[in-house]
């Protein structure tokens, strides 16, 4: 589980494979459901690459969030 503002690095990405091996920051606020397919949102990659959705099993978390 993953909180808002936690620092991950992507280690694989079904949404952008443009991603992988960078770091980004969780956006949501909740557990991510249905409309996600279960998959957490991650911003802060890059200014060429739009914020993505990962799987928990896609992320290496970094640090602690906010």
């Amino acid at each position: 589980m993953f909180t808002a503002g936690e620092l991950v690095e992507i280690v694989s990405c079904e949404d952008d494979s443009r991603a992988v091996g960078r770091t980004g920051r969780i956006v949501d606020e909740v557990l991510p459901g249905p409309l996600t397919a279960g998959r957490w949102t991650v911003g802060s990659i890059s200014w060429l690459i739009a914020p993505v959705l990962c799987h928990s099993h896609e992320l290496r978390r970094l640090s602690g969030g906010r």
